[in-house]
C-alpha cells in the first residue's frame, strides 16, 4: 500500500472513530468537505499546515497520525 493510500485510510478511520462526518471535520479544520473527501480517497496529500489543522480537529497530535501511517505502511509491506 502506498503512503498516500495509507494516509487516506488512517484519516477516514480517525474521522469515523471520532464520530465526525466529512462536513464536520472540514468545518473544524477550516477545510472544504470535497478536499476531505479527496484526502480520504488518496487523490490529494496534505501539506504540513493541513496535517496540523486535521490533527487539531481530531484532537490528536500530528505526530500520532504520522505514526499510524507508518505502522499501516509497515503492516502492508510485511503482508
Amino acid at each position: 500500500m502506498t503512503i498516500e493510500l495509507s494516509f487516506a485510510k488512517i484519516l477516514k478511520t480517525l474521522r469515523i472513530n471520532n464520530k465526525l462526518s466529512q462536513e464536520e471535520l472540514a468545518f473544524r479544520s477550516n477545510l472544504d468537505r470535497t478536499y476531505i473527501s479527496m484526502l480520504e480517497r488518496g487523490i490529494h496529500q496534505p501539506t504540513i499546515s493541513t496535517l496540523f489543522a486535521l490533527s487539531k480537529a481530531l484532537n490528536i497530535k500530528a505526530s500520532v497520525i504520522i505514526q499510524h501511517v507508518e505502522l499501516e505502511c509497515e503492516n502492508k509491506n510485511e503482508s
